[in-house]
């Protein structure tokens, strides 16, 4: 039995997708089946049950709001994780859990790999950086995956937010000095199914190919869903945002892809089935 918290969110909806296709039997869990910030909880939980494999989608990852809410944040992004790791270590279950490329302080010109030294700049950064390191450090059958600038059907997302934007305003100006690689969260699913089935665990980088700013990502769903406005480029310190975010966090995903034996598809091939997806 496979377990998914935060099932609701987008990679949780889409690991549903994979393992129904793959009729692997699973139970989805969120907030109101199971809160993964108590402890009590989560140990009530598992009595009576065979969970082979925990998969935690959940997260905070209101990277602006954290910078005032830090206490629910560190609870979901350090604190569960923990907990979690805890448990599949009370069972001998599999224990996977995602963090983010916001661990880093973007100071690289080149992909990070699994190796640099993390130096997070905002109180999400570093909630995500404690929550893995515990979980690394507790647990050994253990995947800890760092992704980038998620997009999926199931949830707002900067894709979304694009769109809205588009519907309602005939000139949009997005940031270009924000460089990373958008990720659609159905990707990150299907390559972290062959992962886990690979059974090599430990720390993984896994964003789509290539890199893009903020605005070579807008400007390419703009295009796709044929807005005629004019779009125009802007800096991060014009919007004065509470969080601060790494200039460059293209993560380097050939650890992943060497283990798979496969290569992650390019962001706008992925950002097409996305928008296909979206059927507008």
């Amino acid at each position: 039995m496979i377990l998914i918290t935060g099932a609701n969110g987008q990679l949780g909806t889409d690991f549903q997708k994979i393992l129904n296709r793959e009729k692997v039997d699973y139970i989805a869990t969120d907030v109101d089946e199971l809160d993964i910030t108590n402890k009590n909880e989560i140990e009530n939980f598992f009595k009576g049950k065979n969970i082979k494999i925990i998969i935690n989608c959940a997260a905070y990852n209101n990277v602006d709001k954290a910078e005032k809410d830090s206490e629910i944040c560190y609870k979901l992004n350090r604190d569960a994780p923990l907990y979690l790791a805890e448990a599949a270590q009370k069972t001998g279950a599999v224990f996977v859990t995602y963090s983010t490329d916001f661990v880093f302080d973007g100071t690289k010109s080149a992909p990070y790999k699994e190796t640099d030294k993390p130096n997070p700049l905002s109180i999400y950064g570093r909630s995500k950086l404690e929550g893995e390191q515990a979980v690394l450090k507790i647990y050994n059958r253990s995947f800890v995956i760092r992704t980038s600038w998620v997009f999926g059907i199931a949830n707002k997302n900067f894709n979304t937010q694009v769109i809205e934007w588009s519907k309602k305003n005939e000139e949009l100006k997005i940031v270009d000095d924000q460089v990373s690689s958008p990720t659609y969260s159905y990707d990150l699913a299907v390559f972290s199914w062959m992962l886990i089935n690979m059974g090599t665990f430990g720390l993984y980088h896994m964003s789509n190919g290539s890199e893009a700013s903020k605005y070579d990502q807008a400007k390419y769903i703009l295009e796709k869903i044929g807005w005629n406005g004019k779009l125009g480029r802007a800096k991060s310190s014009d919007f004065n945002l509470p969080a601060e975010r790494p200039k460059y966090s293209k993560l380097d995903s050939e650890k992943l892809e060497k283990t798979v034996g496969k290569q992650i598809p390019d962001w706008k091939n992925a950002v097409d089935r996305y928008v296909e997806e979206l059927n507008i």
